[in-house]
């Protein structure tokens, strides 16, 4: 077997992709790192290089497929809108939870809602600033008067993980429930 050499970045993405498919395939519980490095053909010393444990590469996975979800929302803020506006035009989590990524697989398999979970909050983390910096940009420009931009901010991001994980409705009316919500929060502060 001929041994192949690969940038430190690239390994490690590779080891991450590999054990998000084999999480998804076995099961987190039921995979170790050496049934990742089995299926990548690899030493299993490799996987400990790069990670000291199961649970850390799944904690960076999950964190890297957070960061995916958060860019694809903030895709649409490099434009000029108003706080209303943004609101009305921002990705859902319909849109930014629609692909085919082991990642996604992994979160959204049927009794596995604590990874869905760890995924809400880990995204609800990385947008809590930019919020924050949105809403600090539109009281500057007199849009919205708010003495607490932080606490805002924090309530617009995590205030909405009740209304997201409730299964009871649809996705689609979960959507719009949050869209209405903020929409109506921000014309109180306007």
């Amino acid at each position: 077997m001929t041994r192949v050499t690969k940038a430190p970045e690239e390994r490690r993405q590779e080891i991450i992709d590999t054990a998000m498919k084999v999480f998804y395939e076995k099961g987190y519980e039921k995979t170790s790192i050496s049934d990742i490095a089995r299926e990548m053909h690899v030493a299993q010393g490799l996987c400990y290089r790069y990670f000291s444990s199961k649970e850390e590469l799944f904690d960076v996975a999950i964190d890297q497929y957070a960061q995916k979800q958060v860019d694809h929302i903030c895709g649409i803020l490099h434009e000029k809108m108003s706080l209303d506006e943004l609101i009305r035009n921002m990705p859902t989590f319909l849109e930014t939870e629609n692909n085919d990524s082991y990642a996604q697989k992994v979160c959204h398999k049927k009794g596995n809602v604590k990874f869905h979970y760890q995924l809400s909050l880990k995204v609800c983390a990385k947008l809590q600033p930019v919020v924050k910096k949105l809403l600090l940009a539109a009281e500057e420009e007199g849009a919205v008067h708010i003495q607490d931009p932080e606490t805002m901010a924090s309530f617009c991001v995590y205030g909405q993980l009740g209304v997201l994980l409730n299964q009871e409705i649809s996705p689609e009316e979960r959507a719009e429930r949050i869209r209405s919500f903020l929409l109506e929060l921000i014309k109180k502060f306007s």
